[in-house]
């Protein structure tokens, strides 16, 4: 057969590269937050992830689809979920590294080290680390229940990942999920109607029937839940195990999983509650506090989860445009393509520091300036950098043209992020529920504009735009009262801190870049906008991926 071309000018796959050695922003970013951090771990887990080898199981697991299973073939109540083998592989790897509980068992800058790490699993593959970031953040709430705690503490901690569907006490290591929003409510859920009556009380405390639903339940083979329920007192907080004590299988019904946009390989479900028996965690009436606790934590994971998706999107454009050439030289050279890249080293750069530098504050719950700082920071970044995910997948897949569009059988893995990037802005709190929660810490006093001011300090007079745009911001959170105005305070404080975290611990043309297109009055909003008195040159190659 005749030969109608050569393949030719098409660039190869990136892979079998270490992701954190590569990435210079995180390890700057680990080193000023934590000084002399051993980042061993981090080297050893950045080689893994970048492996062909874990690559593919990131592609089977989202093209394998999770499978539900209502019944057997003799007509029981099933109710349960099957996964590729690739899923569980990534979830032992993920539990391996310690991205769960882990933290919650000491150590130094603990919560920090997990958050690098989270990072570089998402850039591998994000939807399996929604039971993974549930297991970190229900350990705070589950104090509310010490018996519970004291029992489940150990195996939601343990390193081990086991998948089985089987009794909790048959388990070393267990992982939880959640159950709030309903299909009345959404994030209003103060409108739940899933009764709790009491049932008696056993070495677990009060004990619950919940009669009701879940719209959304994500991670439904995970060994318990905390979920929320209208008590006598009003809504309260539940934990709710799928294997009972007794070793009978609790009565949680899966009635169906999402199709969802992205997130495929995670199994989001929508579930009813026939009965089934619950604990009381906290107490009763007192649900919204406490399941607070909790979605401090995920808002954390969402802001690093799109740190991650953002620097693997970048990676993919640089590593495309550096072998692809148009016009008669390399696209990465071309002025227009060097200055879209450059702009998104910067954004991702800038989401980098800021989501590392919200984990540092989970580090040092007994500094004042931390614990005002997490209030600040968890709704400020999970708002900004979630906000600005779609729109930078958007333009690194337009770097790699129509092939960054194309699937190619689960292949094509700027689709999978770029289809993946909503999610973040969505869970756990939309954009409007995270402006009006910055609103209500910035009410609280001056206390919180105070540690703002301090956190800026160390720019201050390293840049005109810089001094102006902190300056306007005090007058603007005393005067903070329209709800309308929260997004825009919301954004603002972001690039404040951002441009101020990145004098302390990026190059100087890195800094002065962030402020002459973020800060001046000027910004084109659209990426690759930046003055032609960037320094492009060097702000690409800080970011290339070996």
């Amino acid at each position: 057969m005749e030969t109608t071309h050569d393949v030719f000018n098409q660039p190869a796959p990136l892979t079998d590269y270490n992701l954190f050695v590569n990435h210079r922003p995180m390890r700057d970013a680990l080193r000023f937050n934590a000084p002399g951090l051993d980042t061993d771990d981090l080297d050893e887990l950045g080689v893994m992830l970048g492996s062909g080898e874990m690559q593919v199981h990131a592609m089977l697991a989202n093209v394998n689809a999770p499978q539900l299973r209502t019944h057997d073939r003799f007509g029981h109540r099933a109710d349960t979920v099957s996964f590729h083998p690739s899923y569980h592989a990534l979830m032992a790897a993920a539990a391996g590294a310690g991205l769960h509980g882990t933290p919650w068992a000491g150590g130094e800058h603990a919560h920090l080290r997990r958050a690098a790490g989270f990072m570089l699993f998402t850039e591998l593959e994000p939807s399996i680390l929604c039971p993974i970031s549930m297991t970190y953040a229900v350990m705070p709430a589950l104090q509310g229940n010490p018996a519970i705690a004291a029992e489940w503490g150990p195996k939601l901690a343990n390193r081990r990942y086991d998948g089985r569907f089987v009794a909790a006490s048959d388990k070393s290591a267990v992982t939880m999920g959640m159950g709030m929003t309903e299909k009345q409510g959404g994030s209003d859920v103060r409108a739940n109607t899933t009764r709790a009556t009491a049932d008696g009380s056993d070495a677990w405390g009060a004990r619950y029937r919940l009669v009701g639903h879940k719209w959304f339940f994500s991670a439904p083979m995970c060994d318990a839940f905390l979920v929320l329920a209208q008590a006598p007192a009003g809504l309260s907080c539940f934990f709710l195990p799928r294997w009972l004590p007794d070793g009978t299988v609790n009565p949680i019904r899966i009635q169906r999983l999402k199709d969802k946009l992205g997130n495929k390989a995670n199994a989001s479900s929508e579930v009813e509650f026939h009965g089934a028996q619950a604990w009381l965690v906290g107490e009763e009436g007192r649900g919204v506090p406490q399941i607070l606790e909790m979605g401090n934590m995920t808002r954390l994971d969402c802001a690093l989860g799109t740190s991650g998706l953002m620097r693997q999107a970048l990676s993919l454009a640089l590593h495309h445009t550096a072998q692809r050439h148009a016009f008669g030289k390399p696209l990465i050279e071309q002025p227009l393509m060097r200055n879209v890249l450059a702009d998104l080293a910067l954004e991702s750069e800038a989401a980098t520091a800021l989501s590392l530098r919200l984990a540092r504050a989970f580090d040092r719950p007994g500094d004042r300036q931390e614990l005002l700082m997490r209030r600040l920071l968890t709704p400020v970044s999970k708002f900004w950098v979630c906000k600005r995910g779609s729109h930078f997948a958007q333009e690194a897949m337009e770097c790699q043209g129509g092939n960054g569009y194309v699937e190619e059988g689960g292949e094509g893995v700027m689709a999978r992020i770029y289809r993946e990037m909503p999610l973040n802005s969505i869970w756990e709190g939309a954009g409007n529920i995270m402006a009006l929660d910055l609103l209500r810490a910035l009410r609280k006093g001056g206390e919180v504009a105070d540690a703002l001011a301090a956190e800026l300090a160390p720019a201050r007079g390293a840049h005109a735009a810089f001094d102006r745009f902190a300056a306007s911001l005090p007058q603007r959170i005393d005067e903070a009262t329209a709800e309308t105005d929260g997004r825009r305070l919301a954004q603002d404080v972001a690039l404040a801190v951002q441009a101020a975290l990145l004098r302390q611990h990026a190059p100087d043309f890195v800094f002065e870049a962030f402020c002459a297109s973020r800060l001046a009055g000027d910004w084109g909003q659209a990426f690759g906008t930046l003055p032609s008195t960037v320094d492009f040159d060097a702000i690409v190659s800080r970011a290339m991926p070996t």
